[in-house]
C-alpha cells in the first residue's frame, strides 16, 4: 500500500505540473478576470454580472492579446506582448513552484531556490507558447498554412 501511495503520489504532482504548464499562458487573462469581476461586484453588478463581466474580460484579453501577437510584425512590439503573458505567468510558476516545493522540504532558502527555477521554466514556457506562431500566419515552413 505504502508503494501504490508513493506512485499516486507522482502521478498527481506530475498532473499538476503539467496543467501549470499547459495553463501559464492563460495566467494574464485569469488575473485580468479576477480583477474586474470583484470590482463589478463592488460597484453593484450583482454576483452574476460579476461573474460574466469577468468570464468576457478574460476573454477579451486572451483574444486581443493573441490577435495584436499575430497581426504586430515588429520584433519589439512582439517582445513587448509576449511580456505582457509571460510576466504573470512567471509570477503564477513561481508562487506554484514554492508551494509545491513546501510539501518536500523545510529549508527556505531551497523552496526560494526551486521556486525560482520554476518561475523562468513557465515563464519561458509561456513565451514559447505564445511565440510559436509565426507572425506572417504561415505554418513555419515556408509554405502557407492550411485553412
Amino acid at each position: 500500500m505504502l508503494a501504490l501511495g508513493i506512485v499516486l503520489n507522482i502521478i498527481g504532482l506530475g498532473f499538476f505540473c503539467w496543467v501549470l504548464f499547459t495553463l501559464a499562458i492563460y495566467a494574464l487573462p485569469f488575473f485580468v478576470g479576477m480583477t474586474a469581476g470583484p470590482y463589478a461586484h463592488g460597484v453593484g453588478a450583482g454576483p452574476f454580472g460579476a461573474i460574466v463581466l469577468g468570464l468576457v474580460a478574460a476573454a477579451f484579453t486572451l483574444v486581443i492579446g493573441q490577435t495584436i501577437f499575430s497581426i504586430v510584425r515588429t520584433p519589439f512590439l512582439r517582445i513587448a506582448v509576449a511580456l505582457m503573458f509571460a510576466v504573470p505567468a512567471a509570477l503564477a510558476g513561481y508562487y506554484a513552484t514554492f508551494g509545491l516545493s513546501g510539501l518536500t522540504m523545510t529549508s527556505d532558502l531551497w523552496r526560494q531556490v526551486f521556486a525560482v527555477i520554476g518561475a523562468i521554466v513557465i515563464g519561458v514556457t509561456a513565451w514559447t507558447r505564445l511565440a510559436a506562431s509565426p507572425p506572417d500566419g504561415s505554418s513555419g515552413h515556408g509554405r502557407p498554412a492550411l485553412s
